[in-house]
């Protein structure tokens, strides 16, 4: 499967649902949004479907996203049932480590390869600013639960904000130096209404990386081929590696693979742009199979060459938190 740019088409993350038992400044608007009834979202046998459909059109890596997947009743279930389908090749997921403490074990014994755990500061005060109550030491214990249970290589997502967590990158990149980990500095992106804030608050990789190098030292550029939209680097001595990823100052648009499935059955052909295509109303209304298939690689091919942040147009119809990254 390829999009009309010749892209292919391997990637598919998944929306399980757009609740949250976070509410962090950069992923929802301080007033909250309104959720969708849980009749209006994919159903576990829906999901499956899908799943299987997007296998069969090429896709081999499937990540789980939110709002918070944890907090999706079943989980441990679907990952099995999404690590079983025949060409789906490797299963991960994206958390915020709140629950890995009880779910991790049994998710990596369902086949769960390997998870992406949000940690923006290692500063308690600065994670309840930044979450809106949450507390640091619940995502530490986490990523321990993890790590004990063989989801290896543990990697650790920091969206950087302006006024926020700035200053805590040197802390962060610093967990490279002893442990095995991926930590990954992302930059804010701007969506719906959180736009105008997200604009002001993106703090763009080179800076991150200067102040990285000022106080641990030099980063030697790891060339690695791949898909991976992270420019991988290593501190001195580090056993982890560090990674910056870069929509705004530094676009990846040509080389990206990836398509969304959202918690309420479309498919979102790119995490910037509104454009996407609805798949659950006809599924619902009965079709079949193979049309399925058919408005999935349709969809599919149409994708756009890339965003238009530099033209400051930014996703309005969802935020961060309604598509998972």
């Amino acid at each position: 499967m390829r999009d009309q740019y010749g892209r292919e088409l391997t990637d598919l993350r998944i929306s399980l649902t757009d609740r949250c038992n976070l509410r962090c400044v950069y992923c929802m608007p301080a007033e909250g949004i309104d959720f969708r009834p849980p009749d209006a979202l994919l159903q576990d046998g829906e999901l499956r479907l899908l799943v299987r459909v997007a296998a069969d059109l090429g896709v081999r890596r499937v990540r789980l996203t939110g709002g918070e997947p944890t907090v999706r009743a079943g989980l441990v279930d679907l990952v099995r049932d999404v690590a079983a389908t025949p060409g789906i090749e490797d299963v991960a997921l994206t958390t915020n480590g709140l629950l890995l403490d009880r779910l991790a074990a049994p998710l990596a014994a369902a086949g769960l390869d390997r998870v992406n755990v949000s940690l923006d500061t290692l500063d308690p005060g600065k994670f309840a600013r930044i979450t809106r109550g949450g507390r640091v030491e619940q995502v530490t214990g986490g990523i321990a639960a993890a790590e004990a249970a063989g989801l290896r290589p543990i990697k650790i997502n920091a969206v950087i904000v302006r006024g926020f967590n700035d200053e805590d990158v040197v802390p962060l990149a610093a967990l490279t130096l002893d442990r095995p980990w991926d930590v990954r500095f992302i930059e804010m992106m701007p969506f719906g209404s959180v736009g105008d804030f997200a604009e002001a608050g993106v703090v763009k990789s080179d800076e991150t990386m200067a102040a990285i190098e000022r106080t641990l030292g030099p980063l030697a550029s790891l060339d690695l081929s791949g898909d991976d939209p992270a420019r991988i680097y290593r501190l001195p001595d580090a056993q982890g590696r560090l990674g910056f990823i870069s929509p705004v100052s530094q676009p990846f648009c040509a080389k990206c693979g990836r398509l969304r499935l959202t918690a309420d059955g479309k498919l979102r052909l790119c995490l910037l742009r509104d454009d996407e295509a609805d798949l659950l109303t006809p599924l619902r209304a009965g079709a079949g199979y193979e049309e399925i298939k058919a408005r999935f690689r349709a969809a599919a091919f149409r994708r756009p060459f890339g965003h238009a942040l530099a033209e400051a147009m930014y996703p309005q119809a969802r935020v961060m938190i309604q598509i998972g990254g």
